[in-house]
């Protein structure tokens, strides 16, 4: 694509709007129930306490269950900075983008590197707290891109505090797969095991650094899980076992969606990146095509019944997220700087800073927030309440900024209260009536392409609770399938479904799932388990403004006799 084909919706010359009108509302709604303080520490003193991983129902509980009044902060937990020796923006880039497009919260996780370790982090942290101070209307959180050993990335980051960067030096230093070597993973290799056993171990340190209040919080997400197919079954199990408070999910879409867009990239270009084949160290048991995305989204996630699924179907919580992974933008004008003579990254732990230019880079990535969403329910306003969101799975995601809003809720049939939502459980007995309610807020404005999202469907997908599996490398979960499609195509505004669901012999969970209805089709497990759920793209013909998807997480039902 030549300079003369730059798209204005891209043309960099094209001076921002103002802030995006629904980050102002978002705050309206704060101030109006109490929620957003006029000012917040550092810590994040305007916030509430960090919520418990939800536990199964014991006999002694209630029945039914109530969860608070939430207002949702949109937000991106995977972003990159100079500090990233692959990356090209720099903090005051990536924060006048992120407030262009209404991010009320994001985390800078740069990639492990013994330059980011010796000095990169430290450098960063000063620029961070600089960042907190000018952008006072945004949540900016210190992590790490985690090269977990034996397996892919991940994103670790803690709550602001007076150990933030150490914790994370420290365990940069201990537990990261690159910088130890250890990185093999091929189920017969002799350094698997210890591989796999450390990673293991670092999630547990961490887990103890909160449990001791060495920091105040702290989260890891795993990152495009299935992009080269190494993240088993088993060590995803193992992981979110090994802490589950402090291993709450993954990514369920990829950042760099851009790398789809027709004539950009090549013929051959995917959106997410997503464009490998198995190796040595793939986990032998996915097919081959599941290293692409479906509609945007990791196969794990997109796949009714499929490894999302069936972590769900053991009753525990499995957040998803999106995010930017932001690099290289598309379209984007800006290169590198140049190095000082003899200089590398390990010299310094920071990229020179880049330079701009009259023509478009090379990049597949979008702005945070330009493409990519994720929204975690809160109930103040401040930096523990997010991770508390996150951890409590009050999270929906969208792209292409196609829902304004979404609201859910599970109550008994008669019962009074506001129910549960995203992340709860509901107790209730065996053949009760239940109703799902669901409130949409539809689009209200041309998103950054130009374009008025419209919301074709919607999808309630409902699977059966099992209890942990024998088989830990298991990824199906055939009791899970789309149960009801609602047709919302040309309704607009805020307006409700209300699904009945009924109570059977076992627990189950239900979760949600949308799109624009452009491009979808047979599920990847065949349509009598989803009837149009989404596909991939054809290689180079991606545009990933014409397939855009919303999903939620999961409410449990917890049912008793």
């Amino acid at each position: 694509m030549t300079e003369q084909q730059l798209p204005a919706w891209a043309d960099p010359s094209v001076p921002p709007a103002e802030l995006d009108a629904q980050g102002v509302s978002r705050r309206g709604i704060l101030r109006g129930a109490g929620l957003f303080g006029a000012a917040f520490a550092v810590g994040g003193a305007a916030t509430a306490p960090a919520a418990a991983t939800p536990a199964a129902a014991s006999p002694g509980r209630a029945l039914g269950g109530e969860d608070p009044r939430l207002a949702y902060l949109v937000g991106d937990h995977h972003v990159h900075s100079v500090y990233s020796h692959d990356a090209k923006y720099t903090f005051s880039q990536l924060a006048a983008a992120a407030a262009r497009y209404g991010l009320d919260w994001m985390v800078f996780n740069e990639h492990s590197n013994f330059g980011h370790a010796r000095y990169g982090a430290a450098m960063e942290h000063q620029e961070i707290l600089k960042a907190r101070a000018e952008n006072p209307r945004q949540l900016i959180f210190q992590g790490l891109e985690w090269y977990i050993p034996a397996a892919e990335h991940c994103t670790v980051f803690a709550a602001p505090g007076p150990h933030e960067v150490d914790v994370l030096t420290q365990f940069e230093l201990a537990y990261d797969g690159k910088l130890l070597k250890y990185t093999d993973g091929a189920p017969d290799n002799p350094n698997t095991a210890r591989n796999e056993a450390h990673a293991v171990k670092g999630i547990k340190w961490l887990a103890e650094q909160r449990r001791t209040g060495y920091v105040d919080d702290i989260l890891v997400l795993a990152n495009h899980p299935m992009r080269l197919g190494i993240d088993s079954p088993h060590e995803m199990r193992n992981w979110r076992d090994a802490a589950p408070e402090v291993m709450i999910g993954m990514e369920g879409a990829p950042g760099a969606q851009g790398g789809g867009i027709p004539g950009w990239e090549g013929p051959g270009s995917q959106r997410g990146e997503y464009a490998n084949k198995p190796s040595a160290d793939s986990w032998a048991g996915y097919p081959q095509n599941a290293y692409v995305l479906y509609g945007g989204f990791d196969w794990m996630t997109a796949t009714v019944g499929g490894m999302w699924d069936a972590m769900l179907a053991e009753g525990k919580l499995f957040t998803v997220t999106t995010n930017s992974d932001v690099h290289r933008v598309v379209f984007d004008t800006w290169k590198n700087g140049d190095w000082p003579p003899g200089t590398t990254f390990d010299d310094t732990g920071r990229l020179p800073d880049p330079v701009n230019t009259d023509s478009p880079q090379p990049g597949g990535d979008f702005w945070p927030g330009q493409f990519s969403r994720t929204h975690v329910g809160v109930t103040r306003y401040g930096y523990r309440s997010v991770m508390a969101g996150l951890r409590a799975g009050r999270v929906w995601l969208d792209h292409g900024h196609l829902l304004d809003g979404l609201e859910v809720r599970l109550t008994r049939e008669g019962g009074r209260g506001r129910g549960v939502t995203l992340g709860g459980r509901l107790r209730v007995r065996r053949g009760e009536k239940l109703t799902l309610s669901v409130t949409v807020t539809t689009a209200s404005r041309a998103n950054p392409r130009g374009i008025l999202p419209e919301l074709a469907h919607v999808d309630v997908i409902r699977g059966a609770v099992r209890g942990p599996v024998s088989d830990r490398d298991a990824w199906r979960a055939p009791d899970t399938k789309v149960v009801r499609t609602k047709d919302v195509s040309g309704r607009t505004g805020t307006y409700s479904l209300r699904v009945p669901l009924t109570a059977g012999d076992e627990s189950f969970y239900v979760r949600l799932r949308g799109s624009d209805g452009k491009r979808n089709g047979p599920g990847y497990l065949g349509a009598s388990i989803d009837p149009h759920g989404p596909v991939p793209h054809e290689p180079g013909n991606g545009d990933p403004w014409a397939d855009t998807w919303f999903y939620s997480n999961p409410v449990f039902v917890d049912v008793v006799g």
